[in-house]
């Protein structure tokens, strides 16, 4: 198609792997540019012949159209000039197709201006190959592969590579395992030295290892190009960070460029054997080399020409590919930069297993017929002929690069040279050899390359088949219980119908005949009578009696059933009059019963059942694992659980205690309950995977991270947790796969933050993060739910006096920054107050401020306090601490352990702040308190102005009982813009140490700002306290009967509600309450003696008295 319209006649070659098929014949081209050659040929395709299988892969078949000139009176034959050349590949014959269609472009053989302007006036040629029957049987196309090898360039090449001299040949070549023990040679020649300047384009297309073909055009593979990538996600060995800069600058510098892909099919025998063979070796050696390309002379060789063959090969190197990633499940290629190293046998040997080089079985086809032409380095095998003591040899000698050659042709001149001749040879040669062994290690030398196979030598487990793994190892929830309702539900339900038709019957009475009143008198029996057919009447006349009886109905047959256990039918009819009689009788009696409780009977009102939310209970429960209550805590979880069952993050939760607790396989059974809920739940096979690490269930632990991987592909915190668990397994190649794709999907997310356009000024500010988040529902780990809370600002009207006051959030940070300011200036600390400035409020203010505070209790967001672990403001910006912040949640210690030392080992610049602060939690579980300290202060080095540092800090010295520094730290704390991200526990540790050093009115404020921020028993606690201190009687009962109501369990509220009915001489209340004092067993002795002091001082409140 589309011929030059000044041409008259061509005809078609068709050739393959160097023979000519044949010539169609000559076509007249027609006035639309096309001609129709109507050619067929064929040939050959064999496993043993010259067109193998391994040739259908990467040689296509070449069409030349040939432009047939007219013939002058002088010439004998017809000439023919070539215009074009189209290459067809032969690939889909081994995808399992009999025919197939193309039209291949037509690629002039000259280049013309033309032909880059208009690219769509190209030629093509539609040609359709077939074959008699498959090539590949079905086994074969089930069970083979495809490997393809692409050479792109080499760079950092050493300088002695110069354009200038003789012309040059580079080459490269690896050895394929094919099948049995024989190995295929992939050959890349012709590599083409180019001078620095701009580097090589991306995408440009792969090249056809050719060397017949006359068009450039044609030497492009169809559909096949070369597309780069971030060098981070290579597979080679200049895939570092630090690597970056040298890759660059190598690019646009002096290298050789293939850019050529070779393919090489493998039958499932070849197949086999590539898989043992990666296993027992994981190194494949890539050799390369320079040969001088001799010029094309008459006549027989001279002598001086011959004596020349000694520079054809020189720069013998070799470059080691790891193939281990394709033995990875799922894995069908790696590609990356190999580093050249020169070559020597015993290196090779040791790494490859390859005992001899590439190059010395392909001297035929690098023209190499003569051992003496072989100069290029060690793998050179010893020659069995003794060379003449000629000038040659001496050249030869001078030249050698190698150890081996040198060994070699030493051994040689041993016998025929003077010693003395010998000692400058031998000196000569190891500075020549040295200096050989030099070039590619000085300069850097590397190659990129591909190696890719159509199919993945190890398939990848279906996500189907993970589940269904899953499944099996997670244990069936047991079936929901039958509902059987016992003799007294059906009775009570009895009971209950009875009232209610009892009283749609008054109800009809009622709009028949009116309210009779109960000093109306009595009704005399015949009005009663006409009354009782008037109201069956209307009731059978609207249906109304058929519903009250099917009502009945229902319930009686529960009594039938549940009671009486009659659930077949009687033997005989007396039998079933004796029960209907029994029946009659005692459900007259129950209807009574029924009717009694509905008229005279007042019902009790019921009490109200305080029921908290999820997150109230996690919030107290986490409270009081900090406080080391581990009782207390497991109450509150087995409580979450008993509200729902089904929720999975209530299990996951529960988990998580029992790893605090060090109890492994109660964390498993927590967790494999959340799998049972959701098998394609992220979090929950994560986490049962690290158990399973725990308990040294490492094929479990395999399944869980692949399923997690398989599911969530998108997860960073799935891909590094596997890494770190294929790390455990000394399976590096896995593991550095994961953590390559983890940092691809964290570059990838940072990206597209960065990429979102900011928020238009003018809208306002954000609200402002509470103190603590939401705990997250979500199925993900990579994400988390915060929620907005109000905010409380302070005021200092009176230097001392604080009030609890919402504010606008937009102007919060303005307002705290600048009262921050005003404490400094004026001489004291935020949140320390001057003890002798009265700082209380007045009682009905106060009081006002606790009932808005407990009637608003139930509708606030409890928040729960988020791991301390990431910087403030800014997530972790790498993916060992985002693992480490998922893995702290659930204080899967061991592994943080793991992210840490890969966080510290892969950090440029020292450690973050966020890796000290994950650092000191840990420590600070394990009560290493010197560790933590050290971990603190490298912290406080790196941010001061972090309050994570200073919150961190402060429950250090809190726990190391250091009141006075603690709480410099804890104010601190508060004195930031930011809230910490454990603000509830600063508060109530700040909180407590002002009642010990009876600073009650500063208590009083913190606690206060604790029960806006998350109320629980605690808090409330607090502040009931620091009232009774200050003899605000009212607002402390308000706030201890608070945390009653949160906890009744708490022998301290008890203890103080005690005091409070005391001091107001309620003898009663104060001995119930002394009563439960006592029986939760009060631990505070001072509490208990000044109980008993005011019970011996008033005479009252002890029941032993």
């Amino acid at each position: 198609k589309t011929i030059k319209s000044n041409v008259s006649a061509t005809l078609v070659r068709v050739e393959y792997n160097g023979v000519i098929l044949g010539d169609s014949p000559k076509t007249d081209v027609l006035p639309d540019g096309t001609a129709n050659y109507n050619f067929v040929t064929s040939f050959e395709c064999s496993p043993n012949g010259p067109n193998s299988l391994a040739n259908i892969a990467q040689k296509p078949v070449l069409c030349t159209v040939m432009e047939v000139m007219q013939k002058d009176k002088k010439q004998k034959t017809t000439m023919t000039v070539p215009l074009g050349q189209a290459v067809v590949d032969l690939l889909p014959l081994l995808q399992g197709q009999c025919s197939f269609k193309v039209s291949a472009p037509l690629y002039a053989v000259l280049p013309s201006p033309l032909e880059s302007l208009h690219p769509e006036a190209k030629g093509g040629l539609e040609v359709t190959v077939c074959t008699e029957e498959p090539l590949l049987s079905t086994a074969q196309l089930s069970n083979g592969n495809l490997l393809s090898v692409t050479l792109e360039a080499a760079y950092s090449i050493p300088e002695e590579f110069t354009p200038t001299g003789p012309s040059q040949n580079y080459m490269a070549c690896l050895q394929v395992p094919a099948a049995g023990e024989k190995e295929f040679p992939l050959l890349f020649k012709n590599g083409i030295l180019k001078l620095a300047g701009e580097k090589e384009p991306l995408p440009r297309p792969k090249k056809w290892s050719l060397a017949n073909i006359m068009a450039p055009g044609a030497l492009n593979m169809p559909n096949s190009f070369i597309v780069g990538g971030p060098y981070e996600d290579e597979d080679g060995e200049l895939n570092k960070r630090e690597d970056k800069e040298l890759r660059i600058q190598a690019e646009s510098t002096k290298r050789i460029v293939w850019d050529m892909e070779m393919r090489y099919y493998l039958d499932p025998a070849a197949v086999v054997t590539l898989k043992k063979r990666s296993a027992e070796c994981q190194y494949w050696p890539v050799e390369v080399c320079r040969m001088t390309v001799d010029s094309a002379s008459k006549g027989k060789t001279s002598k001086a020409d011959k004596g020349d063959e000694d520079k054809q090969i020189f720069f013998h190197g070799v470059a080691y590919v790891n193939v281990l990633p394709l033995l990875c499940p799922g894995v069908k290629q790696i590609r990356g930069a190999f580093r050249v190293f020169s070559y020597r046998d015993s290196e090779v040997l040791e790494k490859t297993k390859c005992q001899h080089s590439v190059f010395r079985d392909l001297r035929t086809q690098l023209s190499l017929t003569k051992e003496g032409s072989w100069t290029s380095g060690i793998s050179t095998p010893v020659s069995k002929t003794f060379p003449s003591k000629t000038h040659k040899e001496e050249k030869i000698g001078r030249r050698v690069r190698s150890r081996g050659a040198y060994c070699n042709t030493v051994a040689l001149y041993r016998l025929s040279l003077p010693s003395c001749q010998q000692w400058l040879l031998d000196r000569m040669t190891l500075r020549e050899q040295c200096l050989f062994l030099q070039q590619y290690a000085e300069a850097g030398t590397f190659l990129v390359m591909e190696i890719k196979l159509d199919k993945a030598l190890v398939p990848k487990r279906l996500r189907k088949e993970l589940t269904r793994q899953v499944k099996q190892m997670i244990p069936p929830r047991p079936l929901l219980p039958p509902r059987a309702e016992g003799a007294k539900k059906a009775v009570e339900d009895y009971h209950n119908h009875i009232m209610s038709v009892a009283v749609a019957v008054l109800s009809e009475c009622h709009q028949l005949f009116g309210k009779q009143h109960p000093d109306g008198g009595a009704i005399d029996p015949q009005t009663l009578e006409e009354r009782k057919r008037q109201l069956n009447f209307k009731l059978n006349n609207s249906g109304k009696y058929f519903a009250f009886k099917e009502q009945l109905k229902y319930a009686v047959v529960k009594i039938v059933r549940e009671k009486y256990q009659k659930t077949t039918a009687f033997k005989t009819q007396k039998e079933f009059q004796e029960f209907l009689s029994e029946l009659y009788v005692y459900l007259m009696d129950q209807m009574h019963i029924a009717l009694n409780q509905l008229w005279f009977e007042e019902a009790a009102s019921p009490v109200p059942v305080l029921r908290m939310t999820p997150e109230q209970l996690w919030l107290f429960a986490h409270e009081a694992e900090v406080n080391k209550d581990y009782k207390l805590a497991s109450i509150y979880h087995q409580q979450r659980l008993s509200q729902d069952q089904h929720n999975i993050q209530h299990w996951l939760d529960y988990g998580a205690f029992h790893l605090l607790l060090e109890e492994t396989t109660k964390a498993q059974e927590c967790f494999w309950q959340a799998l049972s809920l959701d098998l394609h739940h992220i979090q929950s096979l994560l986490l049962s995977g690290v158990v399973a690490v725990m308990l040294q269930h490492y094929k479990e632990a395999e399944i869980f991270f692949e399923s997690a991987c398989c599911l969530e592909p998108s997860s960073v915190i799935a891909w590094a947790l596997s890494g770190l668990f294929y790390e455990l397994q000394n399976n590096n190649t896995r593991a550095e796969l994961a953590f390559r794709e983890a940092k691809k999907l964290l570059q990838a997310q940072l990206t597209k933050e960065r990429s979102i356009p900011l928020a238009a000024e003018g809208e306002g500010e954000k609200k402002q993060t509470s103190a603590a988040s939401v705990r997250s529902q979500s199925s993900g780990p990579d994400e988390s739910l915060s929620a907005s809370h109000g905010n409380l600002a302070l005021k200092n009207p009176d230097l001392g006096i604080v009030s609890c006051k919402e504010i606008s959030s937009q102007f919060r940070k303005s307002v705290d920054l600048c009262f921050s300011l005003l404490c400094h200036l004026l001489g004291f600390t935020l949140y320390c107050w001057d003890s002798s400035v009265p700082s209380r409020v007045s009682a009905p203010a106060l009081a006002s401020e606790i009932k808005s505070l407990v009637l608003g209790l139930m509708d606030t967001c409890f928040l729960a306090a988020p791991s301390p672990v990431s910087g403030l403001g800014q997530p972790p910006c790498t993916i060992f601490m985002k693992t480490v912040e998922f893995l702290m949640k659930f204080n899967a210690i061991q592994f943080v352990h793991m992210a840490l030392a890969h966080e510290l080992l892969s950090f440029q610049g020292g450690p973050s702040c966020e890796y000290y602060l994950a650092l000191a939690q840990t420590c600070l579980l394990k009560e290493d308190f010197s560790k933590c300290q050290e971990c603190l202060c490298e912290a406080v080095r790196i941010e001061p102005m972090n309050p994570n540092v200073w919150a961190q800090k402060g429950h250090l010295c809190y726990l190391q009982r250091d009141f006075g520094e603690a709480k410099k730290c804890y104010e601190r704390t508060i004195g930031f813009v930011e809230d910490a991200a454990d603000m509830h526990f600063v508060y109530l540790r700040l909180g407590s140490i002002c009642l010990e050093e009876k600073e009650f009115g500063q208590a009083k404020q913190t606690y206060l700002l604790a029960c806006k921020n998350s109320a629980s028993c605690l808090t409330w606690l607090g502040v009931g306290i620091a009232c009774y201190r200050l003899e605000e009687m009212m607002e402390a009962e308000d706030a201890l009967s608070e945390a009653n109501t949160l906890n009744n369990t708490n022998a301290e509220v008890w203890g103080y509600l005690t005091l409070i009915c005391l001091r107001g001489g309620r003898q009663l209340e104060a001995e119930q309450c002394y009563k439960y004092t006592v029986k939760l067993g009060l631990r505070d002795d001072a509490l208990l003696r000044e109980i008993r002091d005011t019970q011996q001082r008033l005479g009252f409140g002890n029941p032993a008295f």
